[in-house]
């Protein structure tokens, strides 16, 4: 993928094709892959993925098809081991936010279903995997509430292993389970939004449905275990496919225009576990397919092709595997057909039985091994286990445990778990189990797992036929997963067993290189002159007269009915370079061609441009000249009429000049009348003025001397008015006065004491001190009983002066004087020039010390505050 993406072309939309193409792997990788002990990064399910591209070459879109992921390792890993990848980078680099999110602990000994001896794989950073994913999902074209949605299915499965069932007794006889802890069932019922009693029934009871009849029977503890795996891996597997199908809606090609397609096939390899169980059989299945394929394209086609073009060739032998295949896959007698079989048969079936039919219908079979069957041959093969099959693979032989075949096959989930599945209130959850919507009902048993992976691998050999296949061998060097050894038997046993001896040998013998007649024509046609530039002949004479005049050696080719057969690449090659040579003969008799005309062309369109460009320049220069020209007469014609214009303008001003003076005159003249005239209207009114006034100031006098009668006479009045109010005053005071007595006394004294207070506080407001902090001149107190509220107010009065003289510094002088502190906590006491030093300003920075680079330094490598101090006599330290 990351070759494709470095050879197509560029362009903003060419690049997010291939960014989506290339983002798409981490995610199916994360959810897809495992470590196993034989890889660290181990994929679990077979993909392919068709790339479609345009005219260009530039990619265009893609589809996936993905093929049985190993969902039995969601609930159990083999020792040494992982489960699939999400789940480790989910705990890992997660948030704590998200993860308090989805109920998840950062701790992964905390959930059953991972493999806690291999939690930790060396140079895997899960975190930043993690993080590698979401970007890529974002990539991709997942929004974000379906990235929640989908890490909150994973949370939700984790924690379907930590449900532990125990068992109870009914009435009836019958045993029953039950949940111990419901704190992890209650989570999971808020992470998918199912009842929580919905779900809790369906772990504890199963509904089984004939036609109108519904039946509900109890589960043991092994069958709600069971019912809990099996709801595990059905949710994680049908998110797997939920996924490939999302990715396919961001990838795939949104043009309808003809477009070419490439597939690559990423399958899983042969595999052979110390502990083979149905998933390795179905892998190995899907290899042998995989095998007869490359068999077919490679050794039996090709020696087909030799006898069909009538070329001499011997026949080579080699193993083919379609034997396996038929053992397998057969419908009547195969091993696939009669799992399914069993499964489908009324009764108890166990692996047993399976085992047995097995041995009754593969006895006699060359590659089936079993030592319960009737062959005498392996009674007393200690190697071969009674609870075992061996099968003879063209990769070797493996030997599989029959225990977990008929249940892996069945992959049964119960139809009480689907219905609360349909019932959740999350959105994607719901759309996995369609089949639990009450209003679609259906009856009829799901096809098993052998025989859904046995028609997906059909179709995909059924596609892989339709392409032009090109095969990347890997070869394992070592089981040690290091590098830099090289294990000789491991290495030849992949050698044989892919079939790499029995192709060489075919390639040796055979033609390196087959072309048809006309394209090979038309290819090295400009070799020979009779065929070049046209051959009018058969297609083959023109390739016979191409070989017999380049001189090829007889022995280096042959002629088939349709093609032609090149034995050596060295002859190809030659063919190749003299190709290469005649091309850049050809090239540079065709720049030659090119550019004679080239140089006659631009000549022509010279010499035409030469005779435009002359008559252009004669118009140009007579149209110059009669500009000049007229420029001139224009020139003479403006200074004649400006010589003519300025002696008019000054005539012109003359006489104005002459009617600017008259007026002036009669405007001064006409002033100094007015002014005359106002004048002796001004004195006038001052006249009259001074007479008013006089006449006012004796009419005031004469008013003032009557006033002061009338209140001679008022005052006389009140005299008397007063006196005789005192008298009736004093009269009922004598008459009242033994009721005043009583509390006389305490009204007095209250009076008083508030006129003191009083008194105290208006003295107080203007002997106050100076605003000055240092100033401790404060006014005696005037009575005893005023002392603690003297010095409250006197402590009141210091704090608010003390405030208003701090708020006035700024941020540097408070800084000077917390340096002055630190002084004073060092040289007080201690140095005799300290109290001179005390008032004078405090400069910490005269020395620019904080451009001194040991200072810096020094400032740099501690985190404490640095005090400097200086030993110079002449000025003291502050």
């Amino acid at each position: 993928m990351s070759y494709v993406a470095a050879v197509c072309g560029k362009g903003a939309e060419v690049n997010q094709v291939k960014e989506q193409l290339l983002q798409s792997n981490p995610v199916l990788e994360a959810f897809g892959n495992a470590k196993t002990v034989r890889n660290d990064n181990s994929s679990r399910f077979g993909k392919y993925m068709d790339i479609e591209f345009d005219f260009k070459g530039d990619p265009l879109g893609g589809v996936i098809s993905n093929y049985l992921l190993e969902k039995s390792r969601v609930v159990k890993q083999p020792r040494g081991e992982r489960n699939f990848h999400v789940f480790y980078q989910l705990l890992s680099g997660a948030s704590e936010e998200l993860l308090n999110k989805l109920k998840l602990e950062r701790d992964s000994s905390r959930y059953n279903y991972l493999s806690l001896d291999s939690a930790k794989v060396n140079g895997v950073d899960d975190a930043a995997n993690f993080r590698t994913v979401r970007n890529a999902m974002q990539i991709v074209g997942f929004m974000d509430h379906e990235a929640e949605s989908v890490l909150a299915v994973v949370a939700a499965v984790l924690k379907l292993g930590n449900i532990e069932f125990k068992p109870e007794s009914r009435v009836n006889g019958l045993d029953e389970s039950k949940i111990k802890d419901k704190n992890e069932l209650k989570e999971i019922c808020e992470l998918t939004g199912i009842d929580q009693s919905v779900l809790e029934r369906a772990f504890s009871f199963r509904t089984v449905e004939v036609k109108q009849e519904k039946v509900s029977t109890t589960l043991n503890v092994a069958q709600a275990y069971y019912a809990r795996d099996a709801l595990a891996k059905n949710l994680y597997s049908r998110l797997f496919s939920w996924l490939v199908n999302r990715i396919n809606e961001s990838i795939k090609a949104q043009t309808k225009v003809r477009k070419k397609v490439m597939g690559v096939l990423d399958i899983y390899g042969f595999e052979i576990f110390e502990d083979n169980s149905f998933e390795q059989f179905i892998i190995n299945y899907c290899n042998e397919k995989l095998q007869q394929i490359f068999i077919e394209l490679t050794l039996k086609e090709e020696q087909e092709e030799y006898i069909r073009e009538d070329i001499e060739w011997t026949h080579i032998d080699y193993f083919n595997n379609a034997i396996i295949c038929d053992l397998i896959e057969n419908n009547t007698n195969g091993i696939l057909a009669m799992l399914d079989e069993e499964c489908l048969r009324p009764g108890t079936v166990t692996d047993e039985t399976f085992l047995e039919k097995l041995n009754q219908v593969c006895a006699t079979h060359q590659h089936f091994e079993s030592r319960m069957s009737k062959c005498s041959r392996f009674l007393n093969d200690t190697s071969l286990p009674h609870s075992c099959f061996r099968i003879q693979h063209y990769a070797g032989k493996v030997l599989y445990q029959v225990e977990g075949f008929v249940d892996k096959n069945n992959d049964l989930l119960y139809r009480d778990l689907s219905q609360a599945m349909w019932k959740a209130s999350h959105a994607l959850i719901k759309s996995l189990f369609p089949e639990g919507n009450p209003a679609k009902i259906n009856l009829k048993r799901p096809p098993t797992a052998g025989s859904q992976f046995k028609a997906s691998v059909a179709t995909l050999m059924k596609n892989l036929q339709t392409k032009n296949p090109n095969y990347i061998r890997c070869i394992k060097p070592n089981d040690k997963k290091a590098a830099h050894i090289f294990t000789e038997a491991l290495v030849c046993h992949q050698i044989r067993y892919l079939g790499l001896l029995e192709n060489v040998r075919v390639r040796r013998a055979g033609y390196a290189f087959r072309q048809a007649y006309e394209p090979c024509l038309e290819r090295y046609k400009m070799l020979c002159k009779q065929t070049w530039p046209h051959w009018k002949g058969p297609a083959r004479s023109g390739v016979e007269v191409l070989f017999n005049e380049l001189e090829i050696p007889v022995e280096e080719y042959s002629f088939g009915r349709s093609k032609i057969f090149i034995r050596n690449p060295r002859t190809l090659f030659k063919l190749e370079d003299l190709r290469k040579q005649r091309l850049e003969d050809l090239a540079t008799l065709i720049q030659k061609i090119y550019r004679g005309w080239k140089c006659r062309t631009h000549f022509l369109l010279m010499k035409k441009s030469q005779i435009v460009i002359a008559a252009w320049y004669r118009r140009y220069a007579q149209q110059k000249r009669y500009q000049q020209t007229k420029s001139s007469a224009l020139v003479i014609q403006s200074y004649i009429r400006g010589w003519k214009a300025r002696k008019i303008l000054r005539e012109l001003k003359h006489q104005k000049r002459c009617k600017e003076a008259v007026t002036t005159i009669a405007a001064y003249w006409h002033g100094t009348q007015a002014r005359r005239e106002l004048r002796r209207l001004k004195e006038e009114a001052r006249n009259k003025h001074a007479i008013a006034v006089i006449w006012a100031y004796w009419l005031g006098s004469k008013a003032r001397r009557e006033l002061k009668r009338l209140k001679e006479e008022a005052r006389r009045k009140h005299a008397v008015a007063v006196i005789w109010a005192y008298w009736l005053g004093l009269k009922v005071r004598r008459e009242y006065r033994k009721f005043f007595r009583a509390n006389a006394g305490k009204k007095i004294y209250e009076f008083t004491l508030q006129r003191i207070v009083q008194k105290y506080f208006l003295e107080m407001k203007n002997k106050m001190p100076s605003l000055s902090p240092i100033d401790k001149n404060w006014p005696s107190r005037p009575y005893l009983f005023l002392d603690s509220t003297h010095k409250e107010l006197k402590r009141i009065f210091h704090l608010w002066r003390c405030k208003k003289y701090r708020d006035q510094f700024t941020d540097q002088q408070k800084l000077i004087y917390e340096e002055k502190l630190e002084a004073s906590e060092l040289f007080k006491d201690k140095k005799a020039l300290y109290p001179s030093s005390v008032g004078q300003p405090f400069q910490g920075a005269y020395l620019e010390i904080n451009k001194n680079p040991k200072y810096k330094k020094l400032k740099d490598a501690i985190e404490e505050k640095i005090i400097m101090c200086s030993s110079c006599r002449s000025r003291p330290l502050d």
